[in-house]
């Protein structure tokens, strides 16, 4: 029996069960997805809750806010993404190793090709792609990764500069063009002609503060950029909205939580499931 789970905390309002039940159903395997709800500082629940993986009792794990980085230390290896932006989203067994890797990277950069496909003014692969993310917590640190390993020039924007700091200092080299600034109208305002996308890591505007919003009320969007929320409840948060109603191509983070789950899956189980199946799962 394939067993699945999540580990995070709180996880009262997780998704996954439904989308990973939609996995199994769809290809056909016996198994199930629980969630394990552990507190930030109970670390023995983690080692004791990892020990069922490395013993394959259970076939493999997500992983959730507070514990993508406390982890890392309980895992015998990393895959090169994981270790690169020093997070953990899927656990599971590789030649007895217990094995840390992230699909949010691959998850966010395919859902936002689709997005960037619909983007007329999408720039050329000849000019630079400019974009802006707002936060520097745990979320930017796969988008920022992806972004920069595709070509983008990356600024940050941050209201605490210190974990801006933090993050920039994981793209050392050169090549990967990585900027910070203060999260603040006029600091944003500077760079709005030259923007191609914005993201928001931030959790402004999920439910159920559906009235807030992590742009400037009195800021008005770029025209050239693409908006990439990664908040995906409500499906239409006002950033996307707001967006939208400007014209601009813009989406919420549902269809990088699909992709996401989709990979962690086909890592378990080897399985490739529908998309679709998996959107319909969740649809409210």
């Amino acid at each position: 029996m394939t067993q699945l789970g999540l580990i995070g905390y709180p996880l009262g309002h997780s998704l996954s069960p439904k989308i990973h039940k939609a996995a199994l159903d769809y290809c056909r395997l016996d198994g199930n997805y629980s969630l394990y709800p552990i507190h930030p500082d109970d670390i023995q629940g983690l080692k004791n809750l990892l020990a069922r993986v490395r013993s394959a009792e259970i076939t493999g794990l997500n992983v959730t806010i507070p514990h993508k980085q406390n982890v890392i230390p309980l895992l015998d290896e990393l895959t090169p993404t994981a270790k690169a932006i020093g997070a953990v989203n899927t656990i599971f067994t590789q030649n007895g190793k217990l094995t840390g890797d992230n699909t949010d990277v691959p998850g966010f950069l395919a859902d936002l090709e689709k997005l960037l496909d619909t983007e007329t003014s999408r720039p050329d692969k000849s000019d630079t792609k400019t974009a802006m993310v707002l936060g520097a917590g745990g979320s930017a640190r796969a988008v920022v990764y992806a972004l920069v390993k595709n070509g983008w020039d990356v600024t940050i924007a941050a209201r605490r500069m210190k974990q801006a700091h933090s993050l920039m200092a994981q793209f050392p080299n050169p090549e990967f063009q990585v900027a910070s600034i203060e999260y603040n109208d006029t600091a944003l305002y500077s760079l709005l002609p030259r923007l191609s996308l914005i993201v928001n890591t931030t959790p402004l505007g999920m439910l159920p503060n559906l009235d807030s919003s992590p742009w400037p009320a009195d800021l008005s969007l770029p025209s050239t950029a693409a908006i990439y929320d990664l908040v995906y409840n409500p499906r239409e948060t006002k950033l996307v909205k707001d967006a939208r109603a400007a014209g601009l191509s813009a989406t919420s983070g549902l269809g990088m939580l699909i992709e996401q789950a989709a990979l962690s899956f086909e890592i378990w189980t080897g399985q490739n499931p529908s998309r679709d199946i998996l959107l319909n799962a969740i649809e409210y």
